[in-house]
């Protein structure tokens, strides 16, 4: 699929000051190489304040860079979506597993955010899940159910459980996991989600559901919301999700890891969402079939 491109837009902020452009873009998005920013600085391709620019000009904090993207042929991927909840304040939908949720590197028009908004103008997305995890994703309709229940994440009163299938066979039944997650350095972009000590507070907690031969089926119900926080402490709890290509035992990626997190392999899923209406206040409930893999083998 050939998408239409697009324009990047940044204002720069103190860590631009005195920087060479060519210079910061190369450090701030290492997904492309200094060669690849040469030639798109070279093509005018990149601006600042409207203005294309030498390689070697040098940047000031406010200054607006603009970077516009030639069309590109998108990967396959999946392009459709499932209604699990509609009313007039919200919007439940459930994510295919290898759907990107938001437009970023290689989708734009094949997301989530683009085919629901085609379907509901009014739709805005309340939170998003990983590329490899499927499942139920919220969306509010209107300023007035987005403050509400943004109000309501905020003071944990949004409930949400995940199925996952792990590596191994833990010898516990439940688990919680509470290491704190922050930005550790990432070779090609320049920080990734792990375990990190000085890292923002996270709490998961783990139930076995089922164990296989090298594998278990988990409950995890997690009361903070950190990028990639199932994936992290599955992995820190010494059972990582079965084929997950970036968080090895310990929850921290190697150093020479080439793995990105949009990387499928692994199998997570969104099952139920529970929160307070934004306009009752009762507790309204989204539930999602999970895949195959993720169901109970034994009843």
């Amino acid at each position: 699929m050939l998408n239409n491109g697009y324009q990047y837009e940044e204002r720069l902020g103190g860590e631009a000051s005195g920087c060479t452009v060519l210079d910061y873009l190369s450090e701030r998005y290492r997904h492309s190489s200094m060669l690849d920013w040469s030639e798109r600085i070279a093509a005018g391709r990149v601006l600042v304040d409207g203005a294309s620019v030498e390689p070697t000009r040098r940047l000031s904090p406010g200054q607006q860079l603009t970077w516009k993207r030639p069309a590109w042929v998108e990967p396959p991927a999946p392009s459709s979506f499932a209604v699990l909840y509609r009313d007039e304040d919200v919007l439940g939908v459930a994510k295919p597993r290898g759907m990107a949720a938001m437009p970023g590197g290689l989708f734009l028009e094949r997301t989530l955010l683009r085919r629901v908004v085609a379907y509901d103008a009014a739709a805005s997305p309340l939170h998003r899940l990983g590329r490899g995890t499927s499942g139920i994703t919220l969306f509010t309709r209107h300023r007035q159910a987005r403050r509400a229940l943004t109000d309501s994440w905020q003071r944990g009163e949004v409930e949400r459980k995940y199925l996952g299938l792990i590596r191994g066979r833990p010898p516990w039944e439940e688990l919680t996991v509470d290491e704190p997650i922050g930005q550790i350095p990432h070779p090609r972009l320049g920080t990734v989600a792990a375990i990190d000590a000085g890292g923002k507070s996270a709490t998961s907690h783990v139930r076995v559901l089922e164990r296989r031969d090298e594998t278990s089926l988990v409950a995890v119900r997690i009361e903070t919301g950190r990028t990639h926080q199932i994936r992290i402490h599955l992995a820190f709890a010494g059972y990582p999700l079965d084929g997950d290509p970036l968080y090895p035992v310990g929850g921290v990626p190697t150093a020479a890891t080439r793995s990105l997190p949009g990387e499928l392999g692994y199998f997570l899923h969104a099952d139920t969402l529970r929160f307070p209406h934004p306009s009752s206040g009762a507790t309204a409930s989204v539930t999602c079939q999970p895949p195959p893999v993720l169901r109970r083998v034994c009843s």
